[in-house]
C-alpha cells in the first residue's frame, strides 16, 4: 500500500490522501477536497484515481468529489446512510466493507458514528497498520460534535473501537489540529512529558511535515485517550467540582469535549 498525505493549507487544515496499489498503480481519494492537488499528485505517481471515498458529509470533505468525478470517473463511496447528505454516491458501506483498491490494497470500513452519525473510518491491515480516521479521531484530540454529532456515541467509537486497535497503528487525520490539541492536553495534564516534548517539534515545522504517529503513541498525549490518567480526572475536578473523585471514563471523555469544545 502506499499512501500520500496532501496538505492542502487551507483555513481548515484539511489534509486529504491517495492510497494506490503498487502493482496496477490504482489508487483512492480520501476526502479529496483540494482537487487539483489530489489530481496532480496522482499524475505526478503516475496512478490513476478510481474510487473516492468521504469519511463523512461535511463540505470540506466532499466538496472536490465533482471534480475528481470529472477527471477521472472515479466511483464515489461514503457510508450507506449518507446518500442523502452527499451527492453522486456510487455505493454506500457498513461496518466490515471492504474497499479494494487495485490488486493488493484491501480497507476494512469502521463505522464510527461521533463527529456526525455518518462517518466512516479506514483501517488498513497489514505490515503497516493504518487508520485513516477523518474528523473522528486527530492527532492529539479528538473531533468535535457542533454539526450533526453525538458526543456519547463519540465516546463509544472511541472506547469501543479506536482504542482497542493494535498499537502500532498509523494515524491518518482528516486535519492538522497538533499544535492546539497538545496545548490542549498541557491544560488538563499540566505533567504529561510526552506532549510537552512533542509539542516544541510542531511548533516550528510546515504541518505538511507533521509526524505521523500511531496509536501507541496518541495513547501518551492525547488527552480523550488517557480517561483513568490521575492527573487528568484531578484537573477536571478543578473545573467541574461536582465530579466524584473516581468519574467512569464516558464521563470523564465527555467533560473534555465540553471544555475542548471553548479551547
Amino acid at each position: 500500500m502506499l499512501v500520500e498525505r496532501i496538505w492542502t493549507d487551507n483555513a481548515y487544515r484539511n489534509y486529504n490522501y491517495l492510497i494506490a496499489c503498487p502493482e496496477s498503480g490504482e489508487a483512492l481519494a480520501i476526502d479529496p477536497l483540494d482537487h487539483e492537488k489530489c489530481l496532480n499528485a496522482a499524475r505526478v505517481r503516475g496512478w490513476q484515481i478510481t474510487q473516492i471515498l468521504n469519511t463523512h458529509e461535511h463540505l470540506d470533505h466532499t466538496g472536490g468529489n465533482a471534480a475528481v468525478v470529472a477527471a477521472t470517473g472515479a466511483k464515489v463511496i461514503a457510508h450507506h446512510l449518507a446518500g442523502t447528505r452527499i451527492a453522486g454516491v456510487d455505493r454506500g458501506v457498513k461496518a466490515g466493507d471492504v474497499i479494494k483498491v487495485g490488486r493488493t490494497v484491501e480497507l476494512e470500513c469502521l463505522d464510527t458514528p461521533g463527529h456526525t452519525m455518518c462517518h466512516i473510518c479506514l483501517r488498513a491491515h497489514g505490515d503497516k497498520p493504518a487508520l485513516f480516521s477523518g474528523d473522528t479521531l486527530f492527532n492529539a484530540g479528538a473531533g468535535n460534535c457542533h454539526n450533526g454529532g453525538n458526543v456519547e456515541e463519540l465516546y463509544t467509537t472511541f472506547a469501543e473501537q479506536l482504542a482497542r486497535l493494535p498499537e502500532d497503528t498509523q494515524v491518518y487525520p482528516g486535519h492538522d489540529y497538533i499544535e492546539n490539541n497538545l496545548k490542549f492536553t498541557l491544560a488538563r495534564e499540566p505533567d504529561n512529558a510526552a506532549a510537552r516534548s512533542l509539542l516544541p517539534e510542531v511548533s516550528v515545522q510546515n504541518a505538511a511535515a507533521a509526524p505521523v504517529t500511531t496509536l501507541g503513541q496518541e495513547k501518551q498525549f492525547n488527552t480523550f485517550l488517557r480517561l483513568t490518567s490521575p492527573s487528568v480526572i484531578a484537573h477536571l475536578r478543578e473545573v467541574f467540582p461536582d465530579l466524584p473523585e473516581h468519574p467512569d471514563p464516558k464521563t470523564v471523555f465527555v467533560k473534555l469535549r465540553e471544555l475542548r469544545n471553548k479551547w
